[in-house]
C-alpha cells in the first residue's frame, strides 16, 4: 500500500467511522504530536482509537474533507476540514494540517496543526497587536 492509499483509507475509515479499519491505519507504537499544545502528546495507538472512538460516538455526523495532501518519501501532509454536531447540538469545525511519517505501509508519527475555526475572531490587525506585541484586547485599536 502507497502513501496515497493509505491515506484514503485513514478519510474512509474516518467518514464511515469505522474504528476497526482506522485502527489497521496506525502502528502499534505511533507517537502524535500538537506542536501548538505540546500537553497532548502522547503514544500509543490504544490511545489514538480511545479517542477516537469518543469523537465517533459525541459525533454520529462527524466527517472529514481533505482538502489538499503532498506525498513526499515516507511523509505525508494533508490539509483537512472536520465538522460534526455534539451530543449538546453545538458544532464542531475544525481545519488543520496534519504530517504523517510512514513507515512499513503505517503511520507511525503524526504531528497535527488542526484548530478550531473562529467564526468571530479577530482581524488581522487585532491579532498581530495582541499576538505579535503582546497587547490585550482593551489595548488594541
Amino acid at each position: 500500500m502507497n502513501g496515497e492509499q493509505l491515506l484514503l483509507l485513514l478519510k474512509s475509515a474516518i467518514n464511515t467511522h469505522d474504528i476497526n479499519a482506522f485502527e489497521k491505519c496506525f502502528a502499534g507504537n505511533y507517537r502524535s504530536e500538537q506542536p501548538a499544545h505540546p500537553n497532548r502528546s502522547f503514544e500509543g495507538r490504544g490511545i489514538l482509537v480511545e479517542n477516537w472512538l469518543s469523537n465517533f460516538r459525541e459525533m454520529p455526523d462527524f466527517s472529514a474533507e481533505m482538502l489538499s495532501t503532498c506525498i513526499t518519501g515516507n511523509e505525508i501532509w494533508a490539509e483537512w476540514e472536520w465538522r460534526g454536531t455534539r451530543q449538546d447540538k453545538s458544532e464542531l469545525h475544525m481545519k488543520g494540517v496534519t504530517i504523517f511519517g510512514i513507515a512499513e505501509e503505517k503511520i507511525q508519527w503524526a504531528k497535527l496543526y488542526v484548530e478550531p475555526v473562529e467564526k468571530n475572531g479577530s482581524t488581522i490587525a487585532i491579532a498581530i497587536q495582541q499576538v505579535m506585541h503582546g497587547k490585550a484586547p482593551d489595548e488594541t485599536e
